[in-house]
């Protein structure tokens, strides 16, 4: 469906800050960086999964045009919107070496559903001091080190937050504009020598559906990374593997004044039974961490009739996830065994697998993202991701794609921030990572483009 189909918005009006300090990484960099994010995230994008359209919400079209159009502007190649909302382009490789693996670098447009989105106010707070934030439009709302520790790291750098009425969209609009500007400085400095890099803005990752109509063929490179991650870096090549599970509970509605004569059975409450049978204390999303995985009621709809509840299974081993099926489903059986009278259904689908199970058969994207990072003074930080990015599907397809920072904090919420700093370093890493695929060769057996 194309955007006039979807009825897009406008692009809104943008609110104006003051004007942008230098930064100490590298100077004039963090005015248009900062510039860029606080453009991207006032464009309301979140994704809906009832939606049968890709992108999902007319939003994401918005911002994808827009992306084209700068990208276009700042002189990228071979630029393309498609059909179902990718934004691909190519930066001319710089270097005379012949085979050359190509790399892309990703971000995903749309922001999460769980949190309204709509309307977005960024707030810059210059150097930020350490003390608590608070926020215009949610006075009772508090970012603090208390509830969020690694807040401590901001201090002195430029911190953007909402203002306490939505989410600010940093997940991962962050990411779009280390890698729009990372375009830009590799357009500019043709003295960083680097292959041919593919750019690429995918719709609806946080509906699970972001590469889904991808064609690989046309992205047409060897390795990939996306920016969607924390603190600087932060180097992700290990996910969960996730599933989705749908029960459809059908009880019998009748007059509740003759209930017990003409056999009432209440879908409403069967869900609610089923919900308090889940193990919570050793299953649960607040109730784990690290490598432990869940099962998470993520929504429920329903009344006497018919209810529906949908829910989301993440464990980093696929025993693990399969125990997690068979706790669902014996839940399910249980349920109907103790009410025969209703029909309960429990429907589990594949959502994407844990990426190490590809990577660990060629770390070269993830030894040549930690030689990048030491090289401009980070110490790289390994952790597996409790949840799942494009990266994951990616590299189930065929395209190995690490997940590398872009400095995102509490998504998906009011409290969510980010600097511009650790933006910049992102840009400054993959850069870098850019350099050193530069000196390597093509894989065998892999054509790139």
């Amino acid at each position: 469906m194309t955007p006039e189909e979807q009825g897009v918005q406008k692009a809104p009006r943008l609110a104006t800050v003051d004007h942008c300090v230098e930064s100490r990484h590298s100077p004039g960099m963090s005015d248009t960086l900062l510039s860029r994010f606080l453009r991207y995230v006032q464009i309301e994008t979140q994704s809906d999964e009832t939606s049968k359209t890709c992108p999902s919400t007319s939003g994401q079209w918005v911002l994808l045009e827009m992306l084209k159009h700068e990208l276009a502007a700042m002189g990228a190649s071979e630029v393309t919107l498609t059909k179902n909302g990718y934004v691909i382009a190519s930066i001319p490789a710089t270097t005379g070496k012949a085979d050359v693996p190509v790399i892309a670098f990703l971000a995903h447009v749309d922001t999460a559903p769980d949190c309204s989105g709509t309307g977005v106010k960024p707030i810059v707070h210059r150097r930020y001091t350490g003390k608590a934030v608070k926020f215009p439009d949610n006075p009772r709302l508090v970012l603090d080190s208390a509830t969020s520790p690694e807040l401590s790291t901001a201090i002195g750098k430029d911190l953007v937050t909402a203002s306490g009425a939505t989410l600010l969209g940093s997940d991962d609009k962050a990411g779009v504009a280390v890698v729009m500007t990372l375009a830009d400085r590799l357009l500019r400095d043709r003295r960083l020598k680097h292959g041919l890099i593919r750019i690429c803005f995918t719709p609806d990752e946080e509906i699970g559906r972001g590469v889904e109509k991808l064609d690989l063929g046309m992205l047409g490179a060897d390795a990939a990374y996306t920016l969607d991650g924390g603190a600087p870096g932060e180097l992700s090549w290990e996910t969960f593997s996730a599933d989705a599970a749908e029960v459809t509970i059908k009880g019998i509605s009748t007059h509740p004044m003759e209930a017990r004569a003409k056999g009432l059975v209440n879908a409403a409450y069967l869900a609610g039974k089923l919900l308090s049978a889940l193990p919570r204390e050793r299953c649960a999303p607040e109730t784990t961490e690290g490598r432990d995985g869940f099962i998470h009621p993520l929504r429920i709809e329903g009344r006497v009739e018919q209810a529906v509840i949908k829910f989301i299974l993440r464990d980093f081993e696929l025993a693990g996830l399969a125990e997690k099926r068979r706790i669902l489903q014996g839940l399910c059986k249980g349920l109907q065994a103790a009410e025969p009278r209703a029909e309960i259904r429990c429907r589990i689908r594949k959502q994407y697998r844990n990426m190490a199970y590809w990577l660990r058969q060629d770390m070269r994207p993830v030894e040549l993202a930690r030689q990048a990072f030491t090289a401009v003074g980070l110490q790289p930080c390994e952790r597996p991701v409790r949840g799942g990015t494009d990266g994951s599907r990616l590299t189930e397809m065929g395209l190995p794609t690490p997940n590398l920072f872009c400095g995102e904090h509490n998504a998906h919420g009011l409290l969510e921030w980010v600097t511009v700093q650790d933006m910049e370093l992102a840009v400054n890493a993959c850069a870098k990572l850019a350099e050193l695929w530069g000196q390597e060769r093509k894989p065998r057996g892999r054509s790139g483009r």
